[in-house]
């Protein structure tokens, strides 16, 4: 036999590795073109109890496209809790049903064993399984393990969990049980709180007046609250209606859960002086932070989630009311110094000292009538006096909202449209305004009105009780309004 040409002899590696990597390039063409998947999940199943929680189950199946692709990765079935959370699930069941786990054991009752006795039995709680039923028998002091419990079975009491197939697993937000996912801060389930934004803060008192004193304003909407204190004073709370949720009267509250907007209170408190409370949320409704002070504060740890929008209302932009307007004639009081070589100052003209006697409105029936009446009802803290041309313009803080139609926010301006401090306001001191919205024609002003006919009073602790009914009094009259005018 001849020899091979040489260039057939150099052609023959380049056309081997050309073979190659095309059979390589067919063979990985054939893997994900025939990947073994999964097709799609069947319906979920009817649940496992007819009351009081259970789990459901839905199945899905692996498509093999390809021999050599391998299994599918994940489980071919899921189970579910059957209602939205596991801890209302315990209280479907009518009054004086049977425990599902104490059913499950007298099923088991005048049976004969192994050994051919019969007993009587009822729940064992110590066995090593919380998914498998042990069973105690009756009269003797011996438990006996029959196997796993029904699917959709507490694990027990406090774990949150349920039985499904011998395992325990918790749910998690999504329902799933076994899931991983959860709420983050925003109430949002899988979510990385990037729909909702944070506020910290810490109040602190060298002494304050002995009693109840506001610590802050929790907005509506609000999540994850959470409130420590560790001091001799103690944690209170009052909802959007000046009510006491906890420590409230004077009485300590026990710790323990409460109901508040809409929303659980977990309250905690410990041997010596640490205590602190927290709330789910979202909250329905304003809540208000206060202190029962005792002793000197060294710090109120507050904090709570709110979405963009309330987070800007309370946080960040300024409110439409809180803007520096003035007339159009406006001559302001503060005059600039005559120019000299040193640097320009100021002086503040003083009001005028004929401006007579301030009149004061008073008494239940003005109070009533201006409770129902007026657009803003509320606690404020007067911060500072500012004389602008022929108004005074006071910066306060809102402490607490009794009645608003329009929205407030921490800080406001409220303009008095003279300069001879009528209303009388001392600034570092608090009062119950009853106040209106004014725009004018031209609709250049968007401001609160404090006129000299508005209700004003100090704040006492008094002034909450006295003005609580009222928001009951102004529903039932604008009831009555509606039906004289459909009648």
């Amino acid at each position: 036999m001849g020899k091979l040409p040489v260039t057939v002899l150099l052609l023959f590696p380049l056309l081997l590795l050309l073979l190659l990597l095309l059979l390589l390039f067919l063979l990985l063409k054939g893997k994900t073109s025939g990947m073994n998947e999964w097709a799609s999940w069947n319906g979920w199943s009817v649940c496992s109890r007819s009351c009081g929680g259970g789990a459901s189950m839905r199945t899905r199946t692996c498509i093999t496209r390809n021999p050599v692709g391998g299994p599918c990765y994940g489980d071919p079935r899921q189970y579910k809790i059957c209602c939205v959370c596991l801890c209302l699930c315990l209280q479907q069941c009518p009054a004086g049903s049977e425990d599902f786990r104490e059913m499950q054991c007298s099923a088991f009752n005048d049976r004969p064993l192994v050994a051919g006795s019969s007993f009587r039995w009822t729940t064992f709680h110590g066995g090593s399984n919380p998914c498998e039923l042990s069973c105690l028998a009756l009269g003797h002091n011996f438990y006996y393990n029959f196997g796993r419990v029904l699917d959709g079975t507490a694990c027990n009491t406090e774990s949150g969990g349920m039985c499904v197939n011998g395992r325990c697993l918790k749910p998690g937000c999504d329902s799933i049980l076994g899931s991983q996912q959860q709420e983050d801060a925003c109430m949002v389930c899988g979510g990385q709180n990037t729909t909702c934004l944070h506020h910290k803060s810490v109040y602190q008192s060298d002494g304050g007046p002995f009693g109840y004193n506001e610590v802050a304003m929790i907005p509506a909407g609000a999540t994850h609250i959470r409130v420590t204190d560790n001091s001799k004073s103690y944690l209170a709370l009052q909802n959007g209606h000046s009510q006491f949720v906890i420590n409230g009267n004077w009485k300590i509250s026990v710790p323990g859960e409460y109901s508040v907007a809409g929303t659980k209170l977990l309250y905690r408190r410990s041997a010596d002086t640490w205590e602190s409370f927290e709330v789910a949320g979202p909250t329905q409704e304003d809540l208000h932070l206060m202190v029962l002070a005792t002793d000197k504060n060294t710090g109120i740890e507050y904090e709570y989630w709110l979405p963009p929008d309330q987070y800007s209302l309370y946080h960040g932009k300024r409110s439409p009311l809180r803007q520096a307007h003035h007339a159009d004639s406006y001559v302001p009081w503060e005059i600039p110094a005559p120019t000299t070589t040193t640097t320009p100052t100021t002086t503040i003209s003083p009001p005028p000292s004929d401006c007579g006697k301030c009149h004061r409105v008073k008494g239940r029936r003005e109070r009533q009538k201006q409770y129902c009446q007026k657009d803003f009802v509320f606690r404020a803290k007067v911060l500072d006096k500012l004389y602008r041309g022929e108004e005074t313009r006071y910066d306060v803080q809102i402490i607490h909202t009794y009645r608003n139609r329009f929205r407030l926010v921490h800080r406001e301006f409220l303009w008095v449209p003279n300069v001879c401090d009528c209303p009388r306001l001392e600034e570092g001191k608090q009062y119950i305004f009853m106040v209106r919205r004014h725009i004018n024609y031209e609709q250049t002003l968007n401001r609160i009105l404090l006129d000299e006919l508005s209700y004003v009073v100090p704040y006492r602790p008094r002034e909450d009780e006295l003005l609580r009914p009222l928001e009951r009094i102004c529903s039932n009259r604008g009831m009555k309004q509606e039906a004289e005018a459909r009648g």
